[in-house]
């Protein structure tokens, strides 16, 4: 089963800020002990941009029904959908069944405007109910799976199994074992004649979370602070609305994102989310928790799944995946970024070299005035590279595209020779390097994990070694400032810090995804403030 093209229905709402181009709202689950903390709590979603809370009756330490109720849903700035959940459906109450449904009948009686109904027993309740419900009430049939997430016609039936309840709002929520599960609810979502909440829980559903305003889910849930969630991988309102740039979510909005395992701590939606807006980009860029490479492109086939950038350890499965590898990529082995193209092929990029080399050139420009139009300032330099490694494959391949005359020295020499041979170089080992002087203005790209933290007193190369350049890069940027920079700055050389070749790639993967020019000094500041 993959997630082709499906035709989606294209809305424009008006928002006070433009164009909202979904009608999915943000629900923010209040879960409290007290009534009193319960409207602190509304209060603070309202501020933050909820349309809707979901009082969760079943966290309140003591409960009266009529009067707590009465307060709750009076004195709440939003509308409410009233939950409470029993133990039996992963939620807290455990006590009697009759007393929990005469509790959601008086919430309807009171004028809330959505409870939740586990399938379980939807029919009792709509049986005690006799088509006794205020007009103004949606009543939400509710299954949830805590364990993984059925098959597509698994999940169509249960579907039917809830609308034939009488249901005004299906709620399918399932887990996610694979990042490929969410694809089943999305066809479910997009097809789905009566409104409807799909979301898979877990780490590996975050993107149903967030893409369910694409493929037309009814709601979608929202913290209210990060980690205080009601399901596993849920996001927290601020980060639905401010960095995904949820209102702007459309049918026709294109899913970029980071491919890698483990994906949390990357930083890259925080560049390229504000970056698209800020070009009015229809586009959105996700942390794609990735077990398997081919089955995840396999399954989002779609034309709409278009950019990917790739991190460890997927960077070699990326690569051969590909349909068409660009040349330097090919002789490096591995992608760092892949863009699906019109045909649907998917093109693979190494951009990792293109990072590190124009900021290497950058900063032979500003130090020697020379203009872009004069060809690159490394060619015909003497370029030693630091390392064998990835990182230092695509320096050297990047040196020698550029004209540049590399050295390799890598701490074993089999490695430094191998990698040489196959940019014309020449090779070298580390402790060598340290009397290696044929000529002076040479340019030095330490690529080692040498000097990095914790580690930061340590440095590949010798003070005295680095009078012999005129420029010094290293690939490492934690710290910023290593030991190397610092005595390369001392030694009177042009440095380079790392953080620039996170910041070219991102130019270059940017102007890939969306062919426009990058706002660099967006996505600059942006860095700089998420670092």
């Amino acid at each position: 089963m993959t997630l082709d093209s499906i035709p989606l229905a294209t809305m424009d709402l008006q928002t006070a800020d433009g164009v909202r181009r979904n009608s999915t709202k943000i629900c923010a689950p209040v879960m409290a002990e007290t009534v009193d903390q319960m409207l602190t709590q509304a209060r603070k979603a309202k501020e933050l941009g909820a349309d809707l809370v979901e009082i969760r009756l079943d966290f309140l330490k003591t409960f009266n029904p009529r009067q707590d109720l009465e307060i709750l849903i009076k004195q709440c700035p939003l509308p409410t959908l009233i939950t409470y959940r029993p133990i039996w459906e992963g939620g807290k109450y455990d006590g009697d069944e009759s007393k929990r449904q005469n509790a959601l009948r008086l919430a309807m009686e009171l004028g809330a405007d959505y409870i939740d109904v586990e399938l379980q027993v939807a029919h009792d309740f709509y049986n005690a109910i006799q088509g006794k419900k205020p007009a103004k009430i949606k009543i939400i049939v509710s299954s949830h799976n805590y364990q993984n997430t059925p098959s597509l016609e698994e999940i169509g039936n249960l579907v039917a199994r809830i609308l034939a309840t009488g249901a005004d709002i299906v709620k399918v929520a399932t887990t996610a074992v694979d990042i490929t599960d969410s694809a089943r609810l999305f066809q479910i979502l997009v097809h789905s004649q009566v409104p409807m909440i799909g979301i898979v829980m877990g780490e590996k559903g975050f993107i149903s979370r967030i893409l369910s305003a694409k493929f037309g889910g009814f709601l979608t849930f929202g913290s209210i602070e990060a980690g205080l969630v009601s399901a596993p991988g849920q996001p927290a309102v601020k980060e639905l609305l401010e960095l995904y740039n949820f209102r702007q979510l459309g049918p026709d909005t294109k899913v970029h994102g980071v491919i890698g395992n483990p994906i949390g701590h990357s930083k890259s939606p925080h560049l390229y989310n504000p970056a698209f807006k800020s070009v009015n980009f229809n586009g959105i860029y996700l942390p794609l928790l990735v077990d398997n490479v081919a089955n995840f492109l396999k399954t989002y086939s779609s034309h709409d799944f278009v950019g990917y950038s790739y991190t460890i350890p997927h960077k070699e499965a990326g690569f051969n995946c590909c349909d068409e590898i660009d040349p330097i990529a090919k002789e490096i082995g591995a992608i760092s970024c892949m863009i699906k193209r019109p045909d649907g092929n998917l093109m693979g990029y190494n951009v990792d070299y293109l990072g590190a080399i124009a900021a290497i050139e950058e900063g032979l420009r500003a130090s020697n005035g020379a203009s872009q139009a004069s060809g690159s300032p490394l060619t015909g330099k003497l370029f030693v590279v630091m390392g064998a490694g990835g990182a230092g494959k695509a320096l050297a391949f990047g040196g020698k595209e550029k004209g540049a005359r590399v050295i390799v020295a890598n701490r074993t020499y089999d490695k430094a020779k191998q990698l040489a041979s196959k940019v014309g170089g020449e090779a070298i080992t580390l402790a060598e390097l340290e009397n290696f002087h044929p000529e002076d203005g040479m340019i030095l790209a330490n690529t080692t994990s040498v000097g990095m933290k914790p580690k930061i007193e340590s440095t590949p190369l010798s003070k005295e070694a680095l009078k012999h350049y005129s420029l010094v890069f290293d690939a490492i940027y934690t710290p910023k400032m290593t030991r190397l920079l610092r005595e390369a700055q001392e030694s009177g050389a042009t440095i380079v810090y790392g953080t620039e070749m996170f910041i070219n790639q991102a130019f270059v993967q940017f102007e890939k995804f969306t062919g426009l020019p990058a706002p660099k000094q967006l996505i600059r500041d942006t860095l700089a403030r998420n670092t």
